[in-house]
C-alpha cells in the first residue's frame, strides 16, 4: 500500500500545501465539450435571445455586441441573485466574453465562449475566471458550484438544445 507523505520541515510542508492550494482556488475553471451541431447553429443558440431562453437563463434582452449590457436571475430553490453581465468581446461564430457580476457585490468575473469548428461538429470551450475574488460572499458562491452549474449548462443544456433541435 502507497502512501502519499510529505517530508521535510512542517513549516514548509505546510506553506507549500497552502500555495497549491491557493493556486488551485486561482485557477479559471474551464469546461469543454464538443457538440454535433454547426459553429453557426451553436453561435445563434449562444447569441440571439429567443434561442437562449430554451436552453440558458431568461433574458429580458441580449445582443452580442460589444459595450452591451444584460442582466437575468438566477439561482437554486433557496435564493436567486441578479446578475449584471457587461460584453467586452466579440468575434462572431468564435468568441464572446464578458463580465459576471451579482448585484450588491463590487467584484466582478470573466465568462469567455469559445467556439472551434470541427467539420460537423463545434467544440465549445467556456472559461470562468476571477471567482476566487467572490468565493467570501457565502457557500453559494463557491468554485464547486460554478464547475457543477456550468458543466449541466455545456453538456447537458446546450448540447440537449443543438443536438435535438
Amino acid at each position: 500500500m502507497e502512501r502519499n507523505v510529505e517530508v521535510g520541515c512542517p513549516e514548509i510542508v505546510r506553506s507549500n500545501r497552502s500555495l497549491k492550494q491557493k493556486r488551485m482556488n486561482t485557477q479559471p475553471i474551464v469546461v469543454e465539450r464538443t457538440i454535433n451541431a454547426s459553429v453557426d447553429k451553436t453561435w445563434k443558440a449562444l447569441t440571439d435571445n429567443d434561442e437562449m431562453k430554451q436552453w440558458y437563463f431568461k433574458l429580458p434582452e441580449f445582443r452580442p455586441e460589444e459595450g452591451f449590457e444584460f442582466q437575468f436571475e438566477g439561482g437554486d430553490d433557496k435564493q436567486t441573485y441578479l446578475h449584471l453581465c457587461k460584453i467586452t468581446e466579440v468575434i462572431p461564430n468564435r468568441w464572446l466574453k464578458h463580465s459576471w457580476q451579482y448585484e450588491g457585490q463590487p467584484e466582478a468575473t470573466w465568462v469567455t465562449w469559445e467556439l472551434y469548428d470541427e467539420g460537423d461538429s463545434t467544440r465549445v470551450k467556456l472559461t470562468h475566471e476571477g471567482l476566487e475574488k467572490i468565493a467570501h460572499h457565502g457557500p453559494a458562491f463557491a468554485r464547486d458550484n460554478f464547475v457543477a452549474g456550468w458543466t449541466d449548462i455545456l453538456g447537458t443544456s446546450l448540447k440537449n438544445h443543438l443536438e435535438q433541435s
